[in-house]
């Protein structure tokens, strides 16, 4: 068990640096010493690690050359880039970690309009459509509502080329140009609507209501992150369920890129309940640590209880809707993977992102292995703040599933794109991906099948995918056998 810690080749930095970084304490700190921990926790985590030349246990001959290495980029962001493997698409690095664990606890600054972009056929234009307004908001205090479309920004027309610096910079306030489509084109209607961010936390639990159809009880779940620290609230969204006695329930992702593996767990727990102690995932991780982990250190089963040994309120279904498409990632789609070797999961809208990695931040500590939590106390390097987010591991269902980086799709009569000039208005029973649930679920063969107008909208981006988290799924800790081998 000491091959993990052994393989883990320490080195002496050099103190030539080419640079430094100051941190709010006015203390600096070498470029190379943050790169002496982005490569080290690096070569510890990293999914891909025996795949990448540069992160190879014996890349280095001695100090000299590792520290040559590290002096070559002159900013850790280089480096990081430098160290990803080819096929990885969402691994990240902050120079303000307290700014990302913020984030992943739902803590951000917001101005309340999630909203989508699509570009326009024939055309560099996008039109931008509103998909939800969050409660509590500068967006819903200036009557902002779904499906409302806007084509420019601070009188500037949004193009795939500038949308990015247009919507998605640092400012803290923009002024949406708004427009209507009149059956052939998109015009402005003159209307000017200013938005402001604030420091908000989002509560993920949107909606979550029941209603009689079909002469069935139907529970109506919108759920748009999983975020660990509303848990509780889930639990008692569900427990209103349970106590309603529903007969469906439909569990809305189709905007939810992701969050906490543990919520998705508590979730299919909740929708499910039968299967208390069954394998519920596989952790896959890098061939470093596979080879000191033991199948059981990697096992994760369904739960009875949340956090703080609250029982899970669980239904006990043989059957969930799901409604998901193209915006829904990361643990959406582990709910809908790890419940598929246990209930019939009808999964409606469209094929998912295809996020079937989870990250975990690691941190300059690196007597605790570079992660906070499990079991070590120590804080963090105090002179920088900078942290990083790789990809360390795939999760695979009870069947060994977990190849599904193109992503997960419907069956094709469940099949739904959804009309940006058609969206209908969430929860209710008219609207399009519901509907077509409630028509399944009625079984009168009916299935919807709306067509996009003439003039072709084709979505390309969301809000939620420009966040610091993005389309993140995250572990909250590693196998202990790990964590004992490194803090041997």
């Amino acid at each position: 068990m000491k091959l993990l810690k052994a393989s883990i080749i320490l080195f002496i930095v050099a103190l030539l640096t080419i640079s430094c970084f100051e941190d709010n304490d006015d203390n600096t700190v070498s470029v190379s010493q943050i790169n002496d921990f982005v490569w080290k926790g690096m070569n510890l985590w990293y999914f891909w690690q025996q795949d990448v030349h540069d992160l190879a246990d014996d890349r280095f001959t001695s100090n000299e050359e590792y520290a040559s290495f590290l002096n070559s980029f002159s900013n850790p962001r280089d480096l990081f880039n430098h160290l990803k493997f080819s096929e990885d698409r969402f691994s990240w690095i902050v120079d303000d970690y307290f700014e990302l664990i913020n984030s992943l606890n739902g803590i951000s600054k917001a101005n309340g309009m999630e909203f989508g972009l699509a570009q326009i056929s024939g055309s560099n234009n996008l039109v931008g459509f509103v998909e939800y307004i969050l409660p509590g908001t500068d967006a819903k205090a200036k009557s902002l509502k779904r499906g409302d479309l806007f084509t420019g920004v601070n009188g500037t027309t949004i193009t795939i080329d500038n949308y990015v610096d247009l919507l998605f910079s640092d400012v803290d306030s923009y002024t949406l140009n708004m427009a209507e489509y009149n059956g052939n084109t998109l015009e402005s209607n003159g209307i000017d609507i200013t938005l402001n961010k604030q420091a908000y936390t989002e509560n993920p639990i949107l909606i979550a209501k029941t209603f009689d159809y079909s002469g069935k009880k139907i529970g109506y779940l919108m759920y748009t992150q999983f975020i660990n620290n509303f848990d509780e609230q889930l639990n008692n969204a569900i427990g209103n369920f349970k106590s309603e006695s529903i007969d469906e329930l439909v569990v809305d992702l189709r905007y939810n890129p992701g969050g906490h593996v543990s919520s998705a767990i508590h979730l299919s727990t909740m929708i499910t309940g039968q299967f208390a102690g069954d394998l519920f995932l596989t952790q896959v991780y890098n061939d470093k640590i596979q080879s000191v982990v033991s199948e059981e250190d990697v096992s994760v089963y369904f739960p009875t209880t949340i956090s703080g040994n609250t029982p899970i309120n669980s239904l006990n279904l043989n059957k969930v809707y799901i409604l998901a498409q193209g915006s829904s990632a990361s643990a959406s789609e582990l709910v809908i993977n790890c419940l598929n070797p246990y209930i019939d999961v009808i999964h409606i809208g469209d094929t998912t992102r295809g996020k079937n990695e989870f990250s975990r931040t690691i941190l300059d500590v690196p007597s605790c292995g570079y992660l906070l939590g499990n079991g070590c106390d120590e804080e963090p390097n105090p002179n920088h703040t900078w942290g990083i987010q790789p990809l360390i591991g795939r999760n695979a269902n009870a069947d060994g599933f977990y190849q599904y980086t193109n992503g997960l799709s419907p069956e094709q009569n469940l099949v739904l794109e959804e009309n940006i000039l058609n969206l209908g208005v969430l929860g209710e029973t008219d609207e399009p991906l519901l509907s077509k649930a409630l028509q399944h679920i009625s079984g009168n063969g009916k299935m919807t099948d709306l067509k996009q107008e003439e003039m072709r909208f084709k979505p390309i981006t969301s809000s939620k995918l420009h966040t610091l988290i993005r389309d993140n799924m995250y572990i909250d800790t590693v196998p202990k056998e790990v964590m004992n081998v490194i803090n041997r």
